[in-house]
């Protein structure tokens, strides 16, 4: 079985950030890396090349296959900011309609920038995903 190309390392997350070339991008980063920590009581990490993740929790497929991953974490990608809110976002549709401009997928949350979302409601949505994920 071949190894999960995303692990974690120790790479530098504030070189990571100060390196994004995009100035608004950069500055959103900043937040989420502050607002994230807060919530998590994690420090920050770098998982592969691109990705920023707090804490971990270890996965297990019906295939066999596993491995860790960040329990919340996000990417400042050239075309969105990425949030990674593990369980998914099944039971939060209430939050998601009070988000802002954003997409889904299965636990990726797609933001253009954080002016386009209510911060209080994104923190919210991460909180529920970190517990869901220590709990169990």
């Amino acid at each position: 079985m071949s190894e999960p190309k995303t692990v974690r390392n120790d790479a530098s997350v504030e070189d990571f950030i100060n390196a994004v070339q995009n100035p608004r991008r950069r500055d959103d980063a900043g937040k989420l890396l502050k607002l994230m920590r807060g919530i998590t009581g994690e420090p920050p990490e770098m998982w592969g090349s691109s990705i920023v993740g707090f804490g971990s929790y270890r996965y297990r497929y019906a295939s066999g296959r596993e491995g860790d991953w960040p329990l919340t974490g996000f990417s400042p990608r050239k075309q969105n900011l990425v949030v990674y809110a593990m369980p998914g976002f099944s039971g939060a549709t209430e939050l998601l309609a009070r988000l802002g401009k954003h997409r889904t997928g299965k636990s990726c949350l797609y933001l253009n920038r954080l002016d386009d979302v209510d911060l209080d409601v994104l923190a919210e949505l991460i909180r529920k995903s970190v517990a869901e994920m220590r709990s169990r």
